[in-house]
């Protein structure tokens, strides 16, 4: 079975990079009928959070990047690293490396000064002597001298890089605690990871970890290095592009799926279509189409996605998502219209949840007071009279929907001989309390009987007392 993993590391937030390479990873789980497992990588002890923890799991569950197995720790895994540490050592494969740090950097300055690449020289590679006094060792995998390591990156093609450009890694720090690139091979070997999806940045651990895995003789995950995502500077996206945390676009007003097709895009691509619900990401995905060039982070693309799902997405899956903002502005939601009806009334002009939640506060918070711009150039005496006749109109109608309502507008337009105009905006102003709405029939309906029919007054009364 194909079995892929997200492994971050939790001494940051989950990051567009991060999400991206979650998102990879999962789409082949799913596209190939595969296990997709959540792993994180906590063993860097000192910087690790549960904050940070906190964050990638809501950041997952808001992108509905659901995880087959997992979340798993690493720091759980201690005893199991520390044998297959042992193993290596027992087998030949590993050693005990005294050197200082005092030494390595001796050992490196003098390297630099002959013009060389600075690099562990091996030097207790085969040491047989006393150890010295006081050194607490560190731990070096024994990577082969000759040879070369063949990488099929499902990505970038056949890499091929020689034995003698690596050098010995260390796989235990002096104090006993595994390092990154051993914790990984474990991880992948005993979790059964077929394909490893990752950031390119990853590339060149990749050979000193095939490396372990031949030494243990565990099987060889296919991997897939992705390009970087850059900001539009050219460099690596980065908290000063804005870059903190996925959940930033989910206060920004972003629909997760939205995020999800903007991303995908970026580096990938199929035929024309830039538009992609989930279930077409899974069906259309392929690891052969990802671009090995790295792509630029363009925000106002993403607005334009964004804006491309809410306008297409179901009401409800709308409403959803929009009551985190209807919640944040005050708005009771019992009191007032169905809010997939408001979403789906509001979803043309919205670019964003924020414009959405902005849009529709009247529909459920009465106001005390009329746009000043708005109220200045519409509610002004040459209105009192349409508004009161559509006031006695409104208070006539028992069938309240668009349709009646639309039909009252006119008829009172027609019986004093004004122009739609005339009567629609000093309405619209009016219920709604500003310059900018839908339809005004429709939005009457949502705000309801009673509730116009007060606005109404509250307008005829703003007239009187301008005089």
């Amino acid at each position: 079975m194909i079995r892929t993993r997200f492994a971050p590391s939790p001494t940051g937030y989950l990051h567009i990079g991060g999400v991206r390479t979650a998102l990879f990873s999962w789409l082949y789980a799913r596209k190939m009928g595969g296990e997709f497992i959540l792993r994180i990588e906590d063993t860097d002890l000192e910087r690790s959070t549960q904050e940070s923890v906190n964050a990638i799991l809501e950041g997952m569950a808001w992108l509905g990047l659901d995880y087959d197995k997992g979340p798993f720790y690493q720091t759980h895994h201690f005893d199991r690293y520390k044998a297959v540490i042992q193993q290596l050592l027992d087998q030949g494969d590993a050693y005990y490396c005294y050197a200082t740090p005092e030494e390595l950097d001796e050992m490196r300055e003098k390297q630099r000064e002959n013009g060389e690449k600075p690099r562990y020289d091996g030097r207790y590679r085969d040491f047989k002597g006393t150890p010295p006094a006081g050194v607490k060792p560190v731990v070096r995998f024994k990577n082969p001298l000759d040879g070369e390591v063949v990488i099929n990156d499902l990505v970038k093609g056949q890499v091929t890089i020689r034995n003698t450009e690596i050098d010995d890694l260390i796989i235990a720090r002096s104090d006993g605690v595994p390092t990154y690139n051993l914790s990984v091979v474990v991880d992948d070997w005993d979790m059964g990871i077929t394909h490893v999806i990752r950031g390119d940045d990853h590339l060149n651990n990749t050979p000193r970890q095939i490396n372990i895995l031949k030494a243990l003789g565990a099987p060889i995950p296919q991997y897939s290095h992705i390009p970087m995502v850059l900001g539009p500077d050219g460099a690596r996206l980065s908290k000063r592009h804005g870059a903190v945390s996925v959940l930033q676009y989910k206060e920004e007003g972003y629909l997760p799926e939205a995020l999800l097709n903007y991303l995908i895009r970026l580096g990938w691509s199929h035929g024309d279509q830039e538009i992609f619900s989930m279930d077409q990401m899974v069906e259309a995905f392929n690891l052969d189409a990802v671009n090995a060039a790295p792509s630029t982070f363009n925000d106002e693309k993403c607005v334009w996605v964004n804006q491309q799902h809410i306008q297409n997405a179901p009401a409800e899956h709308l409403a959803r998502h929009l009551s985190h903002f209807m919640a944040e502005r005050g708005c009771d939601l019992s009191q007032g219209p169905a809010l997939d009806k408001v979403a789906d009334l509001l979803r043309e002009r919205a670019k964003t949840l924020i414009d959405m939640a902005d849009g529709a506060v009247y529909f459920y918070n009465d106001f005390t007071e009329f746009e000043a711009n708005a109220a200045q150039k519409h509610l002004v005496a040459g209105a009192a009279e349409p508004l009161a006749l559509l006031m006695q109109k409104f208070a006539d109608l028992n069938d309240w929907q668009a349709a009646p309502i639309h039909e009252a507008i006119q008829q009172a337009a027609a019986e004093l001989s004004l122009g739609m105009g005339k009567v629609g905006m000093p309405l619209r102003v009016a219920i709604t309390g500003g310059g900018q709405s839908p339809s005004i029939d429709a939005t009457a309906e949502l705000i309801g009987k009673n509730r116009c029919l007060h606005r109404l007054q509250m307008a005829l009364d703003y007239i009187a007392a301008r005089g």
